[in-house]
């Protein structure tokens, strides 16, 4: 076979059946390789941005990813979503077409380079935002792709390769080659003696489950260390329904001071923290309100772990819980478990607030839904929420890239065609990608899309000086005429209370069809999470200036104090150093 038929097929075996992206002339051999694979197909999307996000959250569900572009302004224009993955941890591989080696040798300036010929510049710009870069030649082809899958399958982040014209075509070897690794078995032993002795010696230990645990497919062991070690658990905003909510010892989300004081508590006051797959970020954590370093108690990733400040490397996050699983003593704890979800709220004619808007999103969502909760103040109404326990959330909490969600959501239904999909989205996100609807429709992929439509970028009208900043509006659209511009099969409507937000909840599941529902709010409406949160935090900002503020003018009175003194001296025709 040839390279590009290799690469897919790698690829194919890792369970990589969707490729997405657009076409280029400098791609056309990678996608053809992608086409005649009879267990592949080709994604065509809006724009390579939206490729980029459709893979990521392909990503997020089937393990991996694949975004195919052509040389130069393909590649930069999916660089955004690449970025994102690396942030989060989504392992998606970026592969870029790139013209012939002799034209690359040559320096030949060809279409979609710079007059100042430069055939690396990209290849240059991708190394900071993924594990591993690669530019075949027909001497390293096979070896290079080898060693890039390679750290794919064990860092979980992207990796990037560009494919000359020529040698996408060339012969390649097809000699298998297993791209798993194994844990340092000493090092498993040491980090899991040390960490179960610190927690067989703690009185009130806290495990904190996090996003990691997703990406490094460590669920089940996660779950099992949780129930056999009995010790009460939380978790990070992007670590929602990692364990059954229901489940005795859950101590629901942590949201620091802002809600839920029953986990903060117990997160502030343990002698044992056990965070697991953890994230440790302003949004993520609620602010960084930790009295302790995560990594002065117990902190284990996706392929190291931390022990008392101590690092221990080489060791799978599935293998060290299993260890530590069975080296840790079953603790005797009982807790007060708090209030977790919304209450019910009645419908009524009155217009629609966040209030009703998730505590009603709560009880439409079922078992074995997925939802996907854009950036903004979409995840503060979504985390509180009671889910069942076979319910998965997707957000882009760290990387924060309005506009990922929609994309994203195509990815996701095409990689879980049995579930239902509802995307929850701001109305100033959904412009920027919202052209993917028309791929969800082309697809036969049918989610429940929510746009809420609140007049604007509302978390920047909270954290600009005036909500009324002209900056934070946007053209304004009719959503619900705009999903019926595309050909296919789909039913929208415009809600604007209460009782039509419940009617249209209910007409969705009726429906054999995307489904799209716009649903306006007043402009500054929001989850009370939200106004918490970005009221702490303006608090603190403000502290921190009226700090500097006064700094400065101490400064600027020891310096006229000091020109005054210098004055004097000079006066005095006395000469110091």
């Amino acid at each position: 076979m040839n390279t590009a038929e290799y690469l897919v097929k790698k690829l194919e075996e890792l369970g990589v059946n969707d490729f997405f992206g657009l076409p280029g002339d400098y791609n056309f051999n990678i996608l053809y390789a992608v086409e005649n694979n009879p267990n592949t197909k080709w994604i065509g999307c809006t724009n390579e941005l939206n490729a980029g996000y459709a893979a990521d959250g392909y990503a997020r569900m089937c393990g991996f990813g694949a975004i195919i572009t052509t040389y130069g302004v393909g590649e930069l224009s999916a660089i955004n979503a690449i970025a994102g993955s690396m942030a989060e941890n989504v392992p998606v591989i970026s592969i870029v077409g790139v013209p012939a080696t002799k034209i690359i040798e040559n320096k030949t300036c060809v279409h979609h380079n710079f007059q100042d010929v430069n055939y690396y510049a990209c290849y240059e710009a991708h190394k900071p935002l993924t594990a591993a870069c690669a530019y075949l030649t027909r001497d390293n082809a096979k070896m290079e792709i080898d060693r890039i899958l390679k750290t794919f399958v064990k860092e979980r982040k992207p990796v990037y390769i560009a494919i000359p014209v020529d040698i996408a075509k060339m012969e390649i070897s097809e000699k298998e080659v297993s791209y798993g690794w194994s844990s340092d078995e000493e090092v498993l032993r040491l980090a899991a003696g040390k960490i179960a002795a610190k927690i067989n010696n703690s009185k009130n230990p806290v495990i904190l489950g996090d996003l990691l645990v997703k990406r490094f497919d460590s669920r089940i062991e996660y779950k099992e260390f949780v129930e056999k070690t009995r010790i009460p658990v939380t978790n990070f905003l992007m670590g929602t329904n990692l364990i059954d909510m229901n489940y005795d010892l859950y101590l629901g989300g942590y949201y620091a001071q802002f809600d839920n004081p029953t986990a903060e508590k117990a997160v502030n006051e343990t002698d044992c923290m056990i965070a697991v797959g953890p994230v440790y970020t302003d949004l993520n954590a609620f602010g960084f309100n930790l009295p302790y370093d995560l990594h002065d108690h117990i902190a284990i990733y996706g392929t190291y772990a931390y022990v008392e400040g101590a690092r221990y490397n080489n060791i799978k996050m599935n293998d060290l819980l299993e260890a530590v699983t069975e080296l840790v003593d079953a603790k005797n704890i009982t807790i007060q478990k708090p209030q977790i979800g919304y209450e019910h709220k009645a419908a009524s004619g009155e217009k629609l607030t966040s209030a009703y808007i998730y505590a009603r999103l709560q009880e439409f969502i079922k078992d074995n839904d997925i939802v996907v909760a854009e950036t903004g103040i979409v995840p503060h109404g979504v985390a509180p929420m009671k889910l069942p326990a076979s319910v998965e959330l997707q957000t882009q909490t760290l990387w924060g890239s309005i506009g990922w969600a929609t994309p994203a959501t195509l990815g996701i239904c095409l990689a879980k065609p049995n579930s239902r999909v509802i995307l929850i989205t701001g109305e100033g996100s959904h412009q920027l990608t919202a052209m993917e609807v028309g791929n969800m429709l082309r697809r036969g992929v049918k989610p429940v899309i929510i746009v809420l439509n609140n007049n604007g970028y509302t978390i920047e009208r909270i954290l600009s000086e005036s909500p009324d900043d002209s900056f934070n509006d946007i053209m304004q659209m009719n959503y619900s005429k705009f999903a019926r511009v595309f050909e296919g099969d789909v039913w929208a409507a415009k809600v604007t209370t209460a009782d039509d937000f419940d009617k249209a909840l209910k007409v969705t599941q009726i429906m054999n069809k995307l489904c799209y529902i716009e649903i306006c709010t007043e402009k500054m409406d929001m989850p009370e999470l939200t106004v918490d949160l970005i009221t702490n935090l303006r608090n603190k900002n403000s502290a921190q200036t009226k700090n500097e503020e006064v700094a400065m003018c101490q400064t600027n009175d020891l310096f006229n104090n000091n020109a005054a003194t210098f004055e004097t001296v000079v006066h005095k025709g006395i000469s110091e150093d």
